[in-house]
């Protein structure tokens, strides 16, 4: 008998980095950025580095975002996040400089600099955007007189709330609505889905139905869990005991779950950053 697994939720960063931004699903990415922003996209070229353990025990800037090379000269990032960050939109920025001044090599002039375009999907409504209704916003640099002058098309910052995007009917051939009723809720009937959007299903029950793959998935799930825990118990405050406390039962779950798998006591060492004494009295 074959034993169907529940699928695996999209809205975990790792899970939405293996469906978007692994090689061999660029069509996939094509379809979901193709709704998203308004150029033909001919060409795509994901960065595929590979995902480690210790990186999903991190928050590293951009480790578990979708970095995307579209029609050879523009730059997409693609970040997932569920973990409501304070100053989001300084981060947002933050990933944008690192891009955009990343795109041409010391020498060359300002000229060569490549547009750079950061898409915000948010499993949580923005503060600073809670009177907009719309669950998708695009930002520019504008001036404040002119407004409908945009100053350069090399920034693009969009955002899409994934919240507002439940209460939203899909509209007939909205495939950018039927993407988000997917990454929301994969188990629902979506009738609007495309091929990439049944192609994307498919890989999910693959990763899903996967032991090692669903075990990293719990990893970067009980990560994120933590890190909510943390911001409860006063992480705006600054209560550097609650941070270390959640971190450090973070880390010993993890030292139990390695155990019972018969990872290498090197392997363990390597990923929590514990020593051998440390592991030995878990």
């Amino acid at each position: 008998m074959v034993i169907i697994a529940d699928l695996l939720d999209p809205k975990n960063d790792y899970v939405f980095k293996r469906i978007f931004g692994h090689s061999g699903n660029e069509e996939i990415t094509k379809s979901l950025l193709t709704s998203i922003i308004p150029d033909k996209i001919k060409e795509i070229e994901l960065d595929c580095n590979p995902i480690t353990e210790k990186d999903l025990l991190d928050d590293k800037v951009g480790i578990l975002d979708i970095k995307a090379k579209l029609n050879n000269n523009i730059n997409c990032n693609i970040e997932m996040q569920v973990c409501d960050y304070k100053d989001i939109e300084k981060r947002l920025l933050f990933y944008w400089s690192k891009i955009y001044s990343s795109s041409i090599k010391s020498g060359k002039p300002y000229s060569k600099l490549e547009r750079t375009i950061v898409i915000l999907i948010s499993d949580y409504n923005l503060e600073k955007l809670r009177k907009i209704p719309e669950y998708i916003t695009k930002w520019n640099i504008r001036g404040e007189k002119y407004q409908k002058i945009i100053l350069t098309d090399v920034l693009e910052i969009y955002i899409i709330e994934l919240d507002k995007a439940k209460v939203s009917k899909i509209k007939e051939n909205d495939v950018l609505e039927s993407w988000l009723q997917f990454i929301n809720n994969p188990e629902e009937k979506n009738s609007m889905e495309n091929q990439e959007i049944k192609k994307a299903k498919k890989v999910l029950k693959e990763i899903s139905a996967d032991e090692h793959e669903r075990w990293l998935s719990e990893m970067r799930e009980k990560y994120i869990r933590d890190q909510h825990a943390i911001e409860a118990a006063g992480y705006d405050k600054g209560l550097e005991a609650g941070i270390e406390q959640g971190i450090e039962k973070n880390k010993i779950e993890i030292v139990k779950r390695m155990k019972q798998k018969g990872f290498e006591l090197v392997t363990i060492m390597e990923i929590t950053g514990l020593s051998e004494d440390e592991i030995n009295k878990i």
